[in-house]
């Protein structure tokens, strides 16, 4: 039973959080339909989670270690980072299924929606691109070091531009509702990265 192994209580209610905030924002979310997905109580989300705030902050540290998984460990100890970012989106590509891809990116949906109201959760946000950006870049840097990246490649600009990117692709394929875009954006990104090689 849920409500009395504490861990798996609150990974389910993280679990029903992450979904209904990227279904419906982190303003409309609701904590009931939350509640209704997990059969818990208000009480025991209250225990995990003082308040809704708690709850989507808490959400933001899911979306970073998915970040981390997905884009940062595939580059741990690559010599060829352009090979394993290419790699890294095909795996992201075949693993969002349309009705990721018209949601959008859960990360860029919280930057543009709380951002400009919330200066803890535009921190966490702005934390977790930085730490995206600077994983690619040192990554690019290595690759320089290796020489499977080209001399003259600006490490943290290119990185700015590949997160970017990413991010504007899943926006476009957002406002647009059709993934073929997000396809177009990522090939074209795809082709950008081989042209870093020496």
């Amino acid at each position: 039973m849920l409500q009395r192994d504490p861990d798996k209580t609150k990974q389910a209610i993280l679990a029903a959080a992450v979904k209904e905030i990227h279904r419906s924002g982190f303003r409309s979310a609701s904590l009931r339909d939350i509640l209704q997905e997990t059969s818990l109580t208000r009480g025991a989300l209250y225990h995990h989670f003082p308040n809704k705030k708690a709850l989507g902050l808490a959400v933001l540290e899911e979306i970073q270690a998915e970040v981390e998984r997905m884009w940062l460990e595939p580059l741990n100890n690559a010599s060829d980072p352009l090979t394993a970012l290419q790699q890294a989106l095909l795996a992201a590509g075949n693993s969002l299924s349309e009705e990721d891809i018209i949601m959008g990116c859960p990360l860029n949906n919280l930057a543009q929606e709380m951002s400009p109201m919330d200066e803890d959760f535009r921190a966490k946000v702005a934390h977790i691109y930085y730490l995206w950006r600077a994983g690619v870049a040192g990554a690019l840097q290595r690759g320089i070091d290796a020489g499977t990246v080209r001399p003259g490649v600006g490490p943290e600009s290119a990185a700015a531009f590949f997160v970017g990117a990413l991010t504007g692709g899943r926006g476009l394929a957002k406002a647009v509702q059709r993934g073929e875009v997000l396809a177009l954006a990522a090939r074209e990104l795809f082709g950008w990265l081989e042209g870093l090689r020496p």
